[in-house]
């Protein structure tokens, strides 16, 4: 993996980002935070959630390991998630801007939010932030799928071909 490739990935993330945004305007209030069997118990979590892995990956790959998540009570609206995930990428672009290749095999060192120590080389835990997304992506367009506003859909090669 080289820097080219990271970033792809990441214009893909925000990409599959802004297509569940987008299509989570559509939903109601209620919708938004009706519970599911998902994961984070609905739609609202599920955004708070998979902001929360973006932010909490980026300021540990610049040394800070957060203490607490990102909450509802943080981001109680869809607009206050959407603003906070906009000013997310930039922080993140601004990091990936400065990546040089001898950094992608730097071992970064953190302690997670229960106070466990790890460490894995930084570009195992640029593809993790990726996969993770994807994860809780699919799990959201299920949710908006069944309120019946489908994002469409967000694979990797429908950004590849939408790209040229």
């Amino acid at each position: 993996m080289d820097i080219a490739e990271v970033k792809k990935l990441y214009m893909y993330n925000d990409w599959a980002n802004a297509r569940i945004l987008q299509t989570a305007e559509q939903v109601s209030a209620a919708q938004l935070i009706a519970p599911t069997t998902h994961s984070h118990g609905d739609l609202r979590n599920t955004l708070i959630h998979t902001l929360n892995a973006e932010w909490t990956w980026r300021v540990r790959w610049q040394g800070v390991s957060p203490t607490t998540v990102l909450s509802a009570a943080d981001l109680p609206t869809l607009q206050a998630i959407r603003v906070r995930w906009q000013t997310e990428e930039q922080h993140m672009w601004a990091f990936l801007d400065t990546l040089h290749p001898a950094d992608l095999v730097r071992m970064i060192t953190y302690t997670t939010t229960k106070g466990v120590q790890s460490a894995q080389p930084l570009w195992q835990l640029l593809l993790h932030v990726v996969l993770h997304g994807m994860q809780h992506r699919s799990e959201m367009a299920a949710m908006l799928t069944a309120y019946g506003y489908s994002p469409g859909d967000i694979d990797f090669i429908v950004f590849v071909r939408e790209q040229g």
